[in-house]
This record gives structure tokens, sequence and C-alpha cells, in this order.
């Protein structure tokens, strides 16, 4: 398949990426193909490539079709498994690349990314994912280049994680006045960002949401119990009056004992004394 879309009009290389690139998955996993274009690509031969695979049309959306930052693509059923075909602009991300080799980055509003599309993951998915079809080389070598983890981006990363404390700070004005919705979207915002801080903070590359938590409280400087706490926290959320004020006095202990951890392992060591 990744063979047959690098024929297509546009698509300069395909790569596998989600879980199974990283071989974190189930056999009810998706098989996820970036596939890489530069320029315009070739919908409608997309499509007919896809009816091919599949044996029946295939709705095929075009760049920008699913939203600002996942271009777009398509969902086939072949041989009774899901494989997602997701465009990338290959000339973007070497933008978004080359923005976060400085320390830049970007959060985009994405349909189903409901913290935000973080712009690293455009080269994190590069990095974690595997090439499967790369004609022009062009793929490899920004895997290559994408392997370590920019100093620059870590470091504005790891200063994003003000934003969770600020996030709890008004999270207390609405518990007080009962306002659970917009609790719930504080303390998860709150708890996206550390996730990123923390990744970053390891030289991580963190995609997007889903288990970004679970995966946040295995590395290094997380707090112990971390994944267990967040759930805690978010799993009181339907309380009222003191209850929900407690919630959010916990996700402010844990925000503030993550950013003690976070700025230890920041610090520079001083080296040790000449013998």
């Amino acid at each position: 398949m990744a063979a047959a879309l690098t024929a297509v009009d546009g698509v300069a290389g395909v790569l596998l990426g989600g879980s199974r690139a990283r071989g974190a998955h189930t056999p009810e996993s998706d098989w996820d193909l970036g596939v890489y274009y530069r320029g315009a690509v070739d919908t409608a031969e997309l499509a007919a490539l896809a009816a091919r695979f599949t044996g029946a049309p295939v709705d095929v959306a075009g760049p920008g079709g699913w939203g600002p930052w996942v271009d777009g693509g398509a969902w086939l059923t072949v041989d009774g498994a899901a494989v997602d075909w997701i465009l990338r602009d290959l000339d973007r991300v070497r933008r978004i690349w080359e923005q976060c080799r400085a320390g830049h980055y970007e959060i985009g509003v994405q349909p189903g990314h409901p913290l935000g599309f973080w712009s690293p993951c455009y080269p994190g998915e590069v990095a974690l994912g595997q090439v499967l079809a790369d004609p022009g080389g062009e793929l490899r070598a920004l895997r290559a280049e994408t392997a370590g983890y920019p100093d620059a981006l870590r470091a504005a990363l790891v200063e994003a994680a003000w934003e969770a404390e600020f996030c709890v700070t008004i999270a207390r004005k609405s518990a007080k006045r009962g306002d659970v919705t917009h609790v719930a979207l504080c303390l998860a915002r709150a708890f996206g960002v550390l996730a990123q801080s923390v990744h970053a903070e390891a030289g991580v590359w963190c995609l997007n949401e889903k288990g970004a938590v679970a995966a946040a409280a295995a590395l290094p400087c997380a707090p112990p119990d971390f994944a267990a706490r967040v759930a805690a926290v978010l799993g009181r959320l339907g309380a009222q009056g003191a209850a929900l004020v407690s919630a959010v006095d916990a996700a402010g202990v844990l925000v503030a004992e993550t950013r003690t951890l976070l700025a230890a392992a920041s610090t520079p060591r001083p080296s040790a004394p000449p013998t």
C-alpha cells in the first residue's frame, strides 16, 4: 500500500505511525499511515487507489478537509482491518521542525484534539514513526534529524507548565460558584499541559492527549502516582460545594509538586570539583 501511495501525484513518502510504529499496539489497533505530500496532492487518484484496496468507494478529504492541523485523509477497512490515511504537508512539517529546534511551538484548535494540537507533534510523528516508502529519501533524512529532542524546545515546554498553575487558580473561582463544567475544563487543561512539560523534560515526544498522562507518569520527573492522582481528581468533579473545592485543592497540590520536580530536573548540576 505504501509503495502504491507514493505513485500518486504529489505524494513524497509514507510513514507508519501510531501505536503500531511504537510497538504499543493491540490486535484491535488501527494502522495509521502518514501520507506526506508536497504542493498539491491528487485526491481523486487517492480515492481510486483506496477503492482498489477496499473494494468500495472511499471518501478522501483533501488538505484542510479535516481541519487546520490534521490536514485530511481517509478511513479504510482492508481485510477487516482499520487503516487510516493521514495527510501531512511535508514542507510544513519541516517548517514546524525548524521552529521547534529554535524553541518555538504553536497550539492550534483542531477537531478531535480537545486540548489543542501541539505543533511538536509533527516532528514527533516522524521521529517515532517507521518509514515505509520514501523514494527521495526525505523522510529518512528528517527522521534522523528529529531523533534528538531539541534543548530549546525542552526549555520552552517545561516553562509552559506555568499555565497549569494558572488553570488551577481560575478553577478555584469557578468551584466556589459550582461551575463544574468550567472546573473540569480548567483541570483537564492543567493536567494536559503538565503531561507535555514532563515529556519535554525527559526529551520524549508527546504526540497527543491519548495516553499522555499515563506515559508521563512513567517518566523520571513525574510525581509518585501521577496518573492515579490525576484520575482521582477528575473523578470527583461531579461534586458540589466543599467537595468540588477540595478536588481543585488536590489538583493544586499535584501541579505545584510537578512544577517543583520539573524545576529541579532543569537546574544545571554543578560539575564535580577537580581531584
